[in-house]
């Protein structure tokens, strides 16, 4: 006979149609219990919460979709979709509004910071609570490895371009942004990065993505706002690092609590994908910080 401990530890996967999209999501918990929104980030999907859902679903309801570009999410070709981050946010704020979520706290890592907090700020009033996990939101944040990027945005050529496909859209280049900084390396799933791989192998999905990492530089002047939303509602805040991320550095971590004095930060001693080797205690903070 199951328990209602081993129910809540049950995980679904469905689709939702919202703004034209097939968004493909996990869900997990009693829906009567407070809903917590998990949103990840380049290049991986809702898979990369496949540990932490089953330890939160017994305190939360949780729900985590894929981004449109991302994981299983279907983008029709009719609905002739520009991949932006105001794009993704559009979505995901459609998506939310046909699932029906009134109030939910948020867990932003990556990509999911930018488009989760451009919602936040949208509906201040329905976010309880604040998880970043690398999810930036401060200039001090960005790391070197940024540099070719960088060059990107300052001059978006075809050559700058190859650059990003060459380097970064790899089986080489995503397994690097899982290993590095990572003390255990073989506590790394290899069907992390293989998954991500092969989805961004997918016809079109580089394009998409490369003009992701374009439009990226727009997320930097909406962190004035983002900010702003952190000042005014002082929400409880456990912003938890991989300290050794050469993307998203400690000094955007530290960075959140001059603005919300409550927020708790902790880095950890691992990478850009913390959840890979650290998720049992990163649920354990979460239910303690966030209640």
């Amino acid at each position: 006979m199951s328990s209602a401990n081993d129910t809540a530890r049950l995980i679904t996967y469905n689709f939702a149609e919202a703004d034209g999209v097939s968004m493909f999501y996990r869900e997990a918990g009693d829906r009567n219990k407070p809903t917590m929104l998990l949103l990840h980030g380049y290049p991986s999907s809702s898979h990369q919460f496949r540990q932490l859902i089953p330890l939160l679903s017994a305190h939360y309801h949780i729900i985590a979709p894929d981004l449109p570009g991302f994981g299983f999410t279907e983008v029709p070709d009719s609905r002739a979709y520009l991949y932006s981050f105001d794009a993704l946010a559009k979505t995901l704020g459609d998506f939310v509004e046909v699932l029906g979520l009134k109030a939910y706290s948020m867990y932003v890592f990556d990509y999911g910071a930018p488009v989760g907090l451009r919602l936040a700020v949208q509906h201040p009033g329905r976010v309880t609570g604040l998880i970043s996990q690398n999810g930036n939101a401060y200039l001090e944040g960005l790391g070197d490895a940024w540099a070719p990027i960088r060059a990107y945005w300052a001059e978006p050529t075809a050559a700058n371009r190859q650059v990003i496909a060459d380097n970064v859209l790899s089986l080489e280049g995503t397994r690097w942004q899982y290993l590095h900084g990572v003390e255990r390396p073989e506590l790394v799933a290899p069907e992390s990065y293989r998954l991500d791989t092969l989805l961004m192998e997918r016809p079109g999905n580089k394009d998409i993505q490369l003009d992701l990492f374009l439009d990226y530089a727009n997320n930097l002047e909406r962190y004035p706002e983002f900010q702003e939303f952190f000042r005014s509602h002082k929400i409880p805040t456990l912003v938890i690092w991989g300290k050794h991320d050469p993307f998203f550095i400690p000094p955007g971590a530290e960075a959140f609590k001059r603005d919300n004095p409550n927020a708790v930060v902790e880095l950890l001693d691992t990478g850009h994908f913390a959840l890979e080797t650290h998720a049992e205690h990163i649920a354990r903070r979460i239910i303690q910080t966030i209640g």
